[in-house]
């Protein structure tokens, strides 16, 4: 048992990341089922289908699962109610300020835990009362620090500037690469861009397809002056790097950006023209498999390195 298991009441310290366009209740349900953390993405939601959601994801599974809201977007506030009046009993909040709800939601008995990429806010979280921090290094999926600080430096720094668990993030899709987390000081994984890779995950077929043809350097971070982004390489990525060589404006990548760009490419599949949000692991990603394969195969060869490494001797 870690700190993790024993705050969710879960059998392995795996939480699946809630990701736009991905993370719907058919895989929330399934990552619970099997034995870790499922997340409901809300960020690609309205209220109505959240409730919806969360009220499917119920009658899918007796586990314990959560929802992910992005705090800077529009309905989080009724996100936040919603979430209450459901009686999910974990939230996750990333992308703004957690001081704004973490004492409601504790209040109304939810544990929270929020995700960050560098010390100062950790320690913002910390002070808020979050009872977990998610500590998201550079190789992570979709939007990230612009620190650039990577998950095998963020993760000890974050554990010795906090006192409250750690959950390591980003490149993270492989039980050894959980082992590794773990080792630097981690009290649990999530990881996203393996699970979009999930029979059960709402991407479509063809950014999946995509993600399994992808090589090492596939993937970079874009979209710095307005909220930095991890996206595999195609034609829109493109054209964001040659404005951006050109020094455009943030409003004028604002502009290029528009609405709905992450929703063509993850959810409809517009292979050129979307925003492919995922994450560096991807590059070792290579087959589609059930949400429960690809836990038990996480903890198979995290037990199966664990004993390798511990008969190495100096």
């Amino acid at each position: 048992m870690t700190p993790i298991t024993k705050l969710f009441n879960i059998q392995y310290p795996i939480i699946q990341g809630g990701m736009i366009w991905c993370s719907g209740r058919r895989l929330a349900a399934a990552v619970s089922n099997a034995g870790g953390l499922g997340l409901i993405g809300s960020g690609s939601m309205t209220p109505d289908i959240l409730r919806e959601h969360i009220k499917k994801c119920k009658n899918a599974t007796d586990k314990p699962f959560g929802v992910n809201i992005p705090l800077l977007f529009p309905h989080a506030e009724e996100f936040i109610n919603i979430i209450i009046e459901e009686g999910v009993k974990i939230v996750f909040t990333s992308a703004g300020n957690p001081g704004k709800y973490t004492s409601y939601l504790k209040d109304k008995g939810l544990i929270v835990v929020h995700v960050i990429a560098n010390v100062k806010f950790a320690k913002k979280a910390e002070e808020a009362g979050v009872d977990a921090i998610v500590a998201e290094g550079f190789e992570a999926g979709g939007h990230n620090g612009r620190e650039e600080t990577t998950t095998l430096v963020l993760v000890p720094l974050i554990k010795q500037s906090v006192t409250i668990p750690v959950i390591a993030a980003g490149g993270i899709g492989s039980g050894r690469g959980m082992l590794a987390a773990m080792s630097l000081g981690a009290d649990g994984v999530q990881i996203g861009s393996r699970f979009v890779c999930s029979e059960e995950s709402s991407a479509h077929p063809d950014f999946k397809r995509k993600i399994l043809e992808a090589k090492d350097g596939d993937t970079m971070l874009s979209l710095k002056k307005l909220v930095s982004v991890r996206l595999l390489k195609n034609k829109f990525f493109f054209e964001v790097e040659k404005k951006e060589h050109e020094g455009a404006s943030a409003e004028e990548l604002s502009e290029i950006l528009g609405r709905g760009r992450a929703r063509k490419g993850m959810f409809e599949g517009d292979l050129d023209e979307g925003e492919l949000e995922i994450g560096q692991v991807s590059s070792i990603i290579n087959e589609i498999k059930t949400a429960k394969e690809i836990v038990e195969e996480i903890m198979s060869e995290y037990h199966f390195a664990k004993n390798e490494v511990s008969g190495l001797n100096f």
